[in-house]
């Protein structure tokens, strides 16, 4: 629970004259960590950072939530071990100009390879290994499981831990090179039960209709749901990725009505993004994956109604896979997955 003074809302200068306060001088830069002060007064704080930064009086002093948390999961490993993740974290995040180049990759794969190979370094540490230039392939072997799903994700995460330190020359060779540990077996896409589809469409609240309708009815996903602007909307149709979405009824039905919600809650907010909430309404940053699955309510994903729209057009289709891809935009291997429910390979 927040405490402290609150502060009333309709003063949008109130955070920034706060903030001034800290400056050692006028002009002085003002570290983004002391704007956190800002939430124990109930006060925006991202609005408070984008107008300092606007105004070029803002340090980013910051470390990524990542690498906290991957710090947090890693604490109890040995020093050498530490400092060879982090390097490994910091590289894949920020990438690398200077050879060997490598490309940024996302905060969520980077969560996801610390996770999957969590076991293995736990595994070695237990078995006397202080860093991981002494592994070897028979302790990665050693370490991986016989689950077939589970071997393929933490050989995919150690591939990449160690081809990075070996270039890095961190590491004097790959363990990994040459050990098979297969691929993951691919899930069979499940129809979401029509009961919690209906609930979520006729819901009071606009955005959560509005939500279930765009991927019910057109099966967008979570990225373009959070990106999707106004301006791509015009009249009944709606411009993802270069096509052009002719909207069902029942959608547009569902879009004027949240269209109308939102010019009245939040009648002054220049956001550009068609969704936006409470804390983005003051800003122009769309909403994040979390608000999404939120707001669609605890029986749904958009992975999994996506995935129910998929397979009811594969039905209505009768397997066509290349009707399925020019309809959702899909790859022919991601459009093969579901109608392989109607033409199951032979055993």
């Amino acid at each position: 629970m927040r405490t402290g003074v609150r502060w009333p809302r309709s003063s949008r200068s109130t955070p920034v004259t706060i903030m001034l306060g800290f400056q050692s001088a006028p002009g002085a830069l003002i570290a983004a960590n002391d704007t956190t002060v800002l939430a124990l007064a109930g006060l925006p704080v991202t609005h408070a950072r984008t107008v300092l930064a606007d105004a070029g009086l803002l340090t980013d002093d910051r470390l990524p939530a990542v690498i906290l948390w991957a710090r947090r999961r890693l604490r109890d490993l040995p020093a050498a071990i530490r400092t060879e993740m982090d390097t490994w974290v910091h590289i894949t995040l920020n990438g690398q100009d200077t050879p060997p180049r490598r490309r940024p990759r996302t905060a969520i794969t980077a969560r996801a390879y610390v996770a999957w190979a969590l076991p293995a370094l736990t595994h070695w540490v237990a078995a006397g290994r202080q860093s991981l230039r002494e592994i070897t392939p028979d302790d990665v072997r050693a370490a991986l499981p016989e689950n077939p799903t589970a071997r393929s994700l933490m050989g995919r995460a150690l591939r990449s831990i160690f081809s990075l330190l070996k270039a890095q020359k961190l590491t004097f060779t790959d363990p990994t090179r040459g050990i098979s540990t297969g691929g993951v077996p691919g899930k069979i896409p499940l129809p979401v039960p029509t009961d919690d589809i209906r609930q979520a469409l006729t819901s009071p609240q606009p955005a959560r209709a509005l939500l279930t309708a765009l991927i019910a009815f057109h099966g967008l996903t979570s990225r373009h749901l959070q990106h999707l602007h106004l301006t791509h909307l015009d009249h009944a149709h709606l411009t993802v990725n270069d096509r052009s979405i002719p909207l069902a009824a029942p959608v547009m039905q569902r879009m004027t009505a949240y269209l109308e919600y939102r010019s009245q809650r939040w009648p002054a907010t220049t956001n550009p993004h068609l969704f936006i909430h409470l804390r983005t309404a003051a800003s122009d940053q769309p909403v994040g994956p979390l608000w999404i699955n939120r707001t669609l309510g605890p029986a749904l994903t958009p992975r999994r109604l996506r995935e129910d729209r998929y397979l009811d057009e594969a039905r209505a289709t009768a397997g066509d896979a290349k009707a399925l891809a020019l309809l959702f935009g899909l790859g022919t291997k991601a459009a093969q997955r579901y109608t392989r429910t109607f033409h199951p390979p032979s055993l």
